[in-house]
């Protein structure tokens, strides 16, 4: 549960439903109730009438400590995005005349994003009439390619997009 719906469940008063459907503070069902019951049988109790589902018909309400509810939401939402990984990525940019000692510098790099679990978007720039002979660039990313195919894999096979050869690399799983 995001932090938004936690800070829009609405709490005690703010309930505008003239009945609604009561859970005690230990998951039992009370029943339908009228809010002012549900809301004297919370009080009674020292703790707070929740909103846990407004769509339902009638309207979901269950009586618990507010503040420790939000807590444990903001935990489990923390938890989850700790969980979460990024992609990122990367680019290299060659051009097709490149000498032997540089292109195994630029795969060098290729080969450290891909290690470190990042996508990386190889590019030709091709110049002047370099355009006509775009299977020269082509044949260079494939070499990278297949340099690299224990560490990554092509996700996006080459191709010209203007002036650019481009093609994806992805790390193996």
């Amino acid at each position: 549960m995001s932090r938004d719906i936690v800070e829009s469940a609405r709490i005690n008063e703010r309930i505008r439903a003239d009945k609604v459907r009561l859970i005690g503070h230990d998951g039992e069902q009370v029943g339908i109730v009228s809010v002012m019951e549900a809301q004297n049988y919370a009080d009674r109790l020292n703790l707070d009438l929740v909103e846990v589902a407004p769509q339902a018909d009638p309207p979901v309400c269950k009586v618990m400590d507010y503040g420790k509810y939000r807590y444990e939401q903001e935990q489990k939402a923390k938890e989850a995005r700790k969980k979460q990984t990024t992609i990122n990525i990367k680019e290299i940019k060659l051009r097709p005349k490149i000498d032997e000692h540089d292109f195994q510098t630029k795969k060098g790099h290729v080969e450290r994003f891909l290690k470190k679990g990042d996508k990386v978007k190889v590019t030709i720039m091709f110049r002047g009439r370099e355009l006509v002979h775009p299977h020269l660039g082509e044949k260079l990313l494939r070499r990278m390619a297949e340099e690299l195919e224990e560490l990554g894999e092509i996700e996006s096979e080459p191709n010209l997009d203007g002036r650019n050869m481009v093609m994806m690399m992805a790390p193996r799983r």
